[in-house]
C-alpha cells in the first residue's frame, strides 16, 4: 500500500508521518500512549493479545494491506509486520504515530483519525481495530462508515474489553463508552460484516479484575483502581505469574487451533464485509 495512491489529502511531514489538515478530537486519554509505550514491551498483556491476535489472523487471513485503526504505538503493526504482512497505522494522537514511526520503525504511518483521512470507498483491504470501538460513542455509525471504506469481502479484525459487570474505574480513566459480549458484538455487526470467528481470551485475568477493580469501584473504595499500571505489567517473576503465564499460553493454544473460548476479559473476532 502506497499512502499517497489512497489519499489526496495526507502530507507527509518531516518526522515521515502522514498528516491531514484537520482531524477531529477522539475519546482516548491524553498520556495514555506515553503510559503504554512505558509497559506494552515488556507486558504479559501485551505480549498476550499480540499473540492471540497474530494467531486469528494466520488462521483468518487477508490480501493485501492490513490498516490498523486507533493502532498507538504500533505495537500490533510492529507484531504483524515482523510475520511478513503489509499494515498501515492511523493513530489521531501524534505522540502514538509518532512512537510508531520513530520507535518501532513503521514505514506507512498516519496521524489523523479514519474519517479526516480521506479513503476513497471500497479502498481498503483490511481493517485492525485492537482495544479501538469502546471508545467510540456511535459504535454502529463508525463501522457503517469502517464497511464503506472496506473492499467487498475485506476484513474486519476486532478486540474488545468484556462484561459490564467487569466495569470499573480502569474503564473510566481509558475514556470507554462500555465493555462488549460476544452478543453484543454480534447485534453491533449484524448487517455489514459476517462473523468467521469469535472467541473470549483473557480468562484467568476475570476474577482478579472482578475482585480488584468491579467491587472496589461499585463500592466507591477511591478513585483510583486497585491495580496499578506497574503492577499489572511489571510483574515478571514469581509462582503466580508462572501459573498466569501458562494459562495464558494453553489459551493462545487454543485459539491457534480454531477453538473459540467460551469465557474471558476480552473478546477478539475476524469478520468480513458482506
Amino acid at each position: 500500500m502506497r499512502i499517497d495512491d489512497f489519499s489526496s489529502t495526507l502530507i507527509r511531514n518531516a518526522d515521515g508521518i502522514y498528516v491531514a489538515s484537520e482531524s477531529r478530537n477522539v475519546s482516548y486519554p491524553t498520556e495514555g500512549h506515553t503510559e503504554c509505550f512505558q509497559v506494552e514491551d515488556h507486558s504479559f498483556w501485551f505480549r498476550h493479545r499480540n499473540e492471540c491476535i497474530g494467531a486469528m489472523i494466520s488462521r483468518h487471513s487477508f490480501d493485501g494491506t492490513l490498516l490498523d485503526i486507533g493502532g498507538g504505538n504500533g505495537y500490533v503493526s510492529q507484531m504483524l509486520a515482523e510475520r511478513g504482512l503489509d499494515v498501515a497505522l492511523i493513530e489521531p494522537g501524534y505522540a502514538g504515530a509518532l512512537n510508531a514511526r520513530k520507535r518501532r520503525g513503521l514505514s506507512q504511518v498516519i496521524s489523523s483519525t479514519v474519517e479526516d483521512a480521506g479513503f476513497p470507498q471500497q479502498s481498503i483491504d483490511a481493517m485492525g481495530m485492537f482495544d479501538v470501538i469502546e471508545h467510540i460513542d456511535g459504535d454502529r455509525a463508525f463501522l457503517a462508515k469502517m464497511a464503506s471504506l472496506l473492499k467487498p469481502g475485506g476484513r474486519l479484525y476486532l478486540t474488545v474489553p468484556c462484561h459490564k459487570w467487569l466495569w470499573s474505574q480502569a474503564d473510566v480513566d481509558a475514556c470507554h463508552f462500555r465493555r462488549h459480549t460476544k452478543q453484543s458484538l454480534q447485534v453491533l455487526l449484524d448487517g455489514l460484516f459476517e462473523i468467521d470467528y469469535q472467541s473470549y481470551f483473557f480468562g484467568p485475568l476475570v476474577l482478579p479484575q472482578f475482585l480488584l477493580r468491579a467491587v472496589p469501584f461499585r463500592l466507591g473504595l477511591g478513585r483510583k483502581p486497585v491495580l496499578s499500571t506497574e503492577a499489572e505489567h511489571g510483574a515478571k517473576s514469581g509462582p503466580l505469574v508462572g501459573l498466569l503465564n501458562k494459562l495464558l499460553a494453553r489459551e493462545a493454544r487454543k485459539i491457534r487451533m480454531g477453538k473459540r473460548l467460551r469465557f474471558g476479559a476480552s473478546c477478539l473476532l475476524a469478520a468480513r464485509r458482506i
